[in-house]
């Protein structure tokens, strides 16, 4: 696929650091983003600027988007200059996490228009963005999953879970749930422990030893709890997001999610009270709050 020019639209924190290794693997690339400075950042390494979403898919046949919410990835796709309009898109990949629904209606709307649909969520973070060490959650027609594959590889390893649309949005969403989950009950032990007198970085040392580690004792705890910057850099407006896409979809499907919905109302308060802005690992500050403690390393 050398000399060819790729699309890629949203370029925030995940959008950003995924363009960028687009452009060290040698591909060109049209780009689109309300943000000036964000186009100026992948500008100034080469890429080139276009003026809306329709501009970049006049300029390339497969163009990536990773956009914030579903209505965001359904206006950019659908709606006046969006994709959809472009004249030589061939396939629009997702990057995003937009739930089953908005999935199946731009898949199905841009088929109308043959332009393929592949969804391809990722996990991973900022920091597996910027490494290439995210989870792509691949789902697509068999065709061109061959096609897209390699490029995928730029960002981590693809995991092929489908050919109908939204079936990487339910991949994506459990890992997502599960990564929230294990951060809010995480905050309440260690909270229960600072409570009781015991050393919350022995505490996590403790659970990364046993049977108790996950992904919060043996990252966000350490990196952006316990010294108090709480940046793990997936903001708490978009993990409430994704746990309330979550349950919905459970609900939709017919499976019980009792332990997510409450979850899912642990995000709820933790957005209200600090704000959509805000580090989801800001979910400790509200255990701190109600438990009249502080979390210190």
């Amino acid at each position: 696929m050398a000399g060819q020019t790729y699309g890629f639209v949203g370029l925030g924190q995940m959008g950003g650091p995924m363009s960028k290794r687009l452009l060290a693997a040698g591909h060109s690339l049209r780009l689109f983003d309300m943000d000036p400075a964000a186009l100026r950042a992948l500008t100034d390494l080469g890429a080139t600027a276009a003026g809306s979403a329709r501009e970049v898919a006049d300029a390339a046949e497969i163009v990536f988007t990773s956009l914030p919410t579903p209505a965001v990835v359904r206006a950019v796709a659908l709606e006046e200059d969006g994709l959809i309009q472009g004249s030589r898109i061939r396939i629009m990949v997702d990057l995003s996490t937009t739930g089953t629904v908005v999935a199946c209606e731009v898949a199905a709307r841009l088929a109308e228009k043959e332009i393929v649909w592949a969804d391809a969520p990722v996990s991973g973070g900022v920091k597996g963005a910027v490494a290439g060490t995210l989870a792509v959650m691949l789902s697509c027609p068999q065709g061109t999953r061959d096609e897209i594959a390699g490029l995928l590889e730029v960002f981590g390893k693809v995991f092929f879970v489908g050919e109908q649309p939204g079936m990487g949005q339910i991949a994506k969403l459990g890992n997502n749930m599960l990564s929230t989950a294990a951060l809010t009950l995480t905050s309440e032990v260690v909270a229960m422990g600072v409570k009781a007198g015991l050393d919350p970085a022995v505490m996590v040392e403790i659970f990364n030893n046993g049977t108790g580690r996950n992904s919060a004792t043996q990252d966000k705890f350490p990196r952006n709890i316990l010294p108090r910057s709480f940046d793990a850099g997936f903001a708490t407006g978009l993990a409430y997001k994704d746990v309330r896409l979550c349950v919905d979809e459970a609900e939709a499907l017919g499976v019980p999610m009792v332990a997510g919905a409450v979850i899912r109302e642990m995000m709820a308060v933790t957005n209200a009270k600090f704000g959509g802005e805000s580090d989801f690992t800001s979910v400790a500050k509200l255990l701190e709050e109600w438990a009249g403690i502080e979390i210190r390393g």
